[in-house]
């Protein structure tokens, strides 16, 4: 039987994503994902930030090399998944990456515009948004 792993994050891209196609022809999209949490200490509010690695494949990594840009805010919906290897030096190394299965794309941030043009571009980010999510 398998484990649960799975995981929801939210966030900003830090950088733009970076796109390859592996030797059998698979898309890969590697992206890191910024992650703010706000917390009261000593009576003062603390910002920490984690930030997260992210690979989409296929498609959905297809429409990720697309559509994102550095700042760009998503939803990621994964799983987990340890990378082990030896270093030149013999140690052992691992770190863990987000495997993305769902992402959605939060609508670009525009600069302001007439109100007529404004809430056009607020139906176009709607419809953007509903067509990308897969």
């Amino acid at each position: 039987m398998n484990s649960l792993n799975s995981i929801l994050l939210e966030g900003n891209l830090v950088r733009d994503p970076e796109s390859k196609t592996t030797s059998t022809g698979s898309q890969v999209c590697d992206f890191t994902v910024a992650s703010d949490r706000y917390y009261k200490q000593n009576e003062e509010l603390e910002k920490e930030v984690s930030y997260f690695d992210v690979e989409a494949w296929s498609k959905l990594g297809l429409a990720c090399s697309q559509n994102l840009k550095k700042g760009r805010g998503v939803r990621v919906v994964g799983r987990l998944k340890q990378d082990r290897w030896n270093d030149p030096e013999g140690k052992t190394r691992s770190r863990v990456k987000i495997v993305a299965e769902h992402v959605e794309f939060k609508p670009v941030r525009q600069p302001a515009k007439a109100a007529s043009s404004a809430a056009e571009s607020a139906a176009e980010a709607e419809a953007e948004e509903a067509e990308m999510v897969f």
